[in-house]
């Protein structure tokens, strides 16, 4: 999974077909449970770009994009968000699939 690299990049990369940003944190528990399983998420949902964001190098972006828990999944498509699964809750696979699964809806 690519790590978003600049504010620059996050606002060029939303405006694809399809982007599902994650955040995350290197010190997060619930997000090193969930590192396993991204690559089968991705391999699935091949369609999507997945551009994996650092919470401490970028907490400004969180706090703009009130992303307060992590991990947390946002989606967008040519610039507007489609979807958002944000909190600091613990994710399953079943549950992010059904978030993405809920994005073609």
């Amino acid at each position: 999974m690519e790590n978003l690299q600049s504010i620059e990049q996050f606002e060029e990369l939303k405006k694809g077909e399809h982007t599902i940003f994650v955040f995350s944190a290197d010190w997060c528990v619930d997000c090193r449970v969930i590192d396993p399983i991204l690559p089968a998420i991705e391999e699935k949902y091949a369609d999507y770009h997945f551009v994996k964001i650092d919470r401490d190098q970028f907490i400004d972006l969180c706090i703009e994009l009130d992303v307060y828990g992590i991990p947390s999944f946002l989606a967008y498509a040519k610039g507007k968000e489609v979807g958002r699964f944000v909190s600091k809750d613990r994710k399953t696979q079943q549950e992010i699939e059904a978030f993405i699964d809920g994005l073609k809806a």
